[in-house]
């Protein structure tokens, strides 16, 4: 009976290798068409934020023209891509531009993860006070103190891993995001695993509203209020599952106290929109289903005052701008005059939280690596071996690392 449960989760992984493959090679192939035009950098590195346990780096953008108090919009990025890269792309620098608030991308690092995708579903990088998630509290705390940025007016966005890491900070550091946007993302500790991650994206995993709500509600001890969440995915998104953002939408609704069902249903652009409304008729969650949609972030490149960033791997352009949408949804899209001395009781009820330190993380390698490795070699087996365990080792390790799921 081992044996078979081995030998179904190693089908399963190679599976979801394959599938990986795929896409990784997809979107290689298309970065190598936009590669002829090296993309341009606005962003400004920052070193010394903190003790960066997750050793990420710190890039950010200041506009020329900005209020006294501006808002700041954290960004991160998907696998494979650079904070650049997802600028450009997003054109979430031209809309800090447009209206007046600080942007900081956080980036992942090769030593990190292989695939450069945030570690989403490493226990120590998505708890509060540690890992990568510590080192991104972080940076919003240096770049809060650097700029002073209205604490009440803190968001975060992601695509694709950085959109469950986005997940992890709206749940571990409530009291510092005013909202967040997660797009082709997935549900707070969706996964705490390798193989949990591979479940969450290729197959999606069910819970109750309750358990998904009590992850976020045990993350802290923060209990509320609680920050407005936008959630964007594509129909046809075939790298993290659609069903994910149905999970998402039933951990915040959950986590708000709000009915399951959406107040209010509209178009915008082409495409359904679902909002949650709280007591008072504010909408405090929102969901766009992007039909036809593969995986990515939704754009709208043109001309026109509500178009943003340009098209390339994982930025699709399908006629809505996501990045102004969310930043409206934020309420970052008013003029300057209308937000002067905006929402004091926002800076009043958020307390300015503590911001632990903690000694940088060294680089590990993955336990046994040098045996794993050579193991890896040789030829890939379609179930496991009676005679060799390190056989079993081997061929789940290969399809974690092609993944980048593992270090």
């Amino acid at each position: 009976m081992t044996m078979q449960r081995l030998g179904t989760m190693i089908r399963q992984l190679a599976r979801y290798r394959r599938q990986w493959e795929t896409v990784m090679k997809a979107s290689n192939a298309a970065a190598t068409a936009f590669d002829a035009t090296p993309v341009p950098s606005r962003l400004t590195e920052i070193t010394g934020f903190g003790s960066n346990p997750g050793n990420l780096r710190m890039l950010t953008y200041v506009p020329d023209h900005t209020p006294a108090s501006p808002a700041l919009v954290v960004v991160l990025h998907g696998c494979t891509q650079t904070a650049a890269g997802y600028d450009h792309g997003s054109g979430w620098s031209a809309l800090a531009d447009r209206y007046g608030f600080l942007v900081l991308y956080a980036e992942q690092q090769d030593a990190n993860n292989p695939k450069r995708c945030f570690n989403w579903f490493q226990a120590g990088d998505i708890e509060r006070d540690g890992g990568e998630a510590l080192s991104i509290r972080q940076m919003v705390e240096h770049a809060v103190r650097q700029h002073g940025v209205d604490r009440g007016r803190i968001f975060v966005t992601g695509l694709s891993a950085g959109g469950a890491m986005t997940s992890t900070m709206l749940a571990a550091y409530p009291d510092v995001f005013a909202g967040g946007a997660i797009i082709a993302g997935l549900p707070y500790r969706c996964a705490t695993s390798v193989p949990e991650a591979f479940e969450c994206m290729f197959q999606g995993q069910t819970r109750s509203a309750d358990e998904w709500g009590d992850l976020v509600r045990g993350a802290s001890s923060h209990r509320g209020p609680w920050p407005k969440v936008s959630v964007w995915h594509g129909s046809a998104d075939a790298t993290v599952k659609p069903m994910n953002a149905g999970e998402i939408i039933k951990q915040w609704t959950n986590v708000h106290g709000v009915p399951a069902a959406p107040g209010r249903s509209d178009t915008v652009d082409g495409y359904p929109r679902r909002a949650w409304t709280d007591a008072a008729g504010n909408e405090i969650i929102e969901e766009y289903v992007i039909t036809g949609m593969a995986h990515g972030t939704p754009l709208a490149v043109g001309n026109d005052e509500n178009s943003y960033g340009a098209a390339g791997p994982f930025l699709l352009d399908v006629g809505i701008s996501s990045s102004y949408r969310i930043a409206a949804f934020w309420g970052l899209t008013e003029p300057f005059e209308a937000r002067a001395g905006l929402r004091p009781e926002a800076r009043e009820t958020r307390e300015t939280p503590k911001v632990v330190e903690a000694a940088p993380r060294p680089f590990q390698a993955a336990p046994a690596a040098p045996k794993q490795d050579a193991a890896a070699r040789k030829p890939q087996q379609d179930g496991p071996s009676a005679s060799s365990p390190l056989d079993i080792g081997a061929v789940i390790t290969k399809a974690l690392r092609a993944a980048g799921l593992m270090k």
